[in-house]
């Protein structure tokens, strides 16, 4: 049998989807299981947007320009001014999510065998993309006892290498909740100066920042403007997940028209995702005051149950629907697994994410899951209840 080549061997399964066959089997066996391992909100898409694509009469679905529909850019560019990020429709590219997006960015920025910096726990795809496109992931690790903070920027300065051209984050964070200050976001903006870097910056979750606070974006970084590339999404923030739209964003024209290259190739984003994505962009305020106070209801009430549970610790994110917790277990992706396998409280279980993927080597993790805080209150109710009953019977806790 031909062999399998190493790119495909040495990436990453994904840490939130690999537990679904055991998933899938508990609700064969009849258990109720609850979802807090991934991103998916239950929270409605917007009516304007998905009215747009009920009422689509267009008699061919065609292919797009390979940058997407300028209608669709411009009115995104709209949006970006509207917030202060002062861009027009030829500095974006309309991508399969914001995925495609990171996988643009890293393909059309570095080379193989170039090294890009990472603050960790970070969403676990960076690491595939990376592998992907021949990238080494450089991880600069933060801690669950100081909240997921920031690491003294001096600590980025001691990784920087000859091979080192970017650096990523992910603002707010997924898989942590941690918020980026202006301070935090200027101090790297120096560090991307000082060694002509570029700063690649996951903003999806822009829209859900809590407590008073605000976010700033990497786009109102001055003087370095043609360092700085913005990914972005529409899945999180108009609860639209599966039309698979995003932006790669720039005002450096020479990434631009390269990245327009994979642009190409893959020839158009959906179209029908497309239409969504437009249309969502007149989604009324009042939405978006539903759903922040909805997350807001929902994230007070799961980090407060959480740390009445003996053993767990639970920092309270200042942003995006995720929280990363520290339970008292010997290996998170054992326990994960054992709960969906092994154990049932009042005929339910619950799905997390083994922090381990979300961490570039192995020694990290191992005592933390993420929690996506995506359900409603009764059911995050429910789910909490039965962790706790888990950690009281878990053959490997450690406390």
């Amino acid at each position: 049998m031909p062999s399998i080549s190493e790119r495909g061997l040495n990436t990453q399964a994904s840490p939130i989807r690999k537990l679904v066959p055991f998933a899938e089997q508990a609700k064969k066996e009849g258990k109720h299981v609850y979802h807090l391992n991934i991103g998916q909100p239950d929270i409605k898409t917007p009516e304007c947007a998905l009215n747009a694509v009920r009422n689509y009469k267009g008699k061919v679905i065609e292919y797009s320009h390979s940058a997407g529909n300028e209608s669709y850019r411009k009115g995104l560019a709209k949006y970006y001014n509207n917030i202060g990020i002062d861009i027009t429709q030829n500095d974006i590219i309309i991508t399969t999510g914001g995925s495609e997006a990171i996988q643009f960015g890293l393909l059309s920025c570095m080379n193989p065998g170039d090294e890009v910096i990472i603050p960790e726990p970070f969403y676990t795809n960076y690491n595939g993309f990376a592998s992907a496109a021949g990238v080494v992931v450089k991880p600069i690790t933060s801690s669950i006892e100081s909240g997921f903070a920031l690491p003294d920027i001096g600590e980025f300065e001691k990784l920087i290498t000859d091979k080192t051209k970017a650096i990523l984050i992910c603002n707010p964070n997924n898989p942590t909740g941690y918020l980026y200050s202006k301070e935090e976001i200027i101090a790297l903006g120096e560090i991307v100066k000082k060694h002509d870097l570029f700063l690649f910056a996951d903003e999806v979750y822009r829209e859900f920042v809590y407590d008073g606070l605000e976010h700033y974006s990497v786009m109102n970084l001055k003087e370095i403007e043609q360092n700085v590339v913005l990914m972005d999404s529409v899945s999180k923030r108009y609860s639209a997940c599966g039309v698979r739209i995003g932006a790669f964003i720039s005002k450096n024209k020479i990434l631009i028209e390269t990245a327009l290259k994979f642009a190409q190739a893959r020839l158009s984003p959906p179209s029908y995702g497309q239409i969504l994505g437009e249309a969502a962009l007149e989604t009324p305020k009042a939405y978006f005051d539903e759903v922040y106070n909805e997350y807001i209801e929902r994230r007070n009430f799961v980090i407060d149950a959480l740390n009445k549970i003996d053993g767990v610790m639970a920092p309270n994110p200042k942003g995006a629907f995720y929280t990363v917790i520290k339970l008292p277990i010997d290996n998170s992706d054992r326990f994960c697994k054992w709960l969906l396998s092994d154990f049932s409280y009042k005929n339910s279980t619950v799905m997390l994410a083994p922090a381990t993927g979300f961490y570039s080597s192995d020694k990290h993790g191992l005592d933390e899951v993420r929690i996506a805080y995506v359900l409603k209150i009764k059911d995050l109710k429910n789910a909490v209840e039965v962790l706790e009953e888990a950690l009281k019977v878990y053959p490997g806790r450690t406390n």
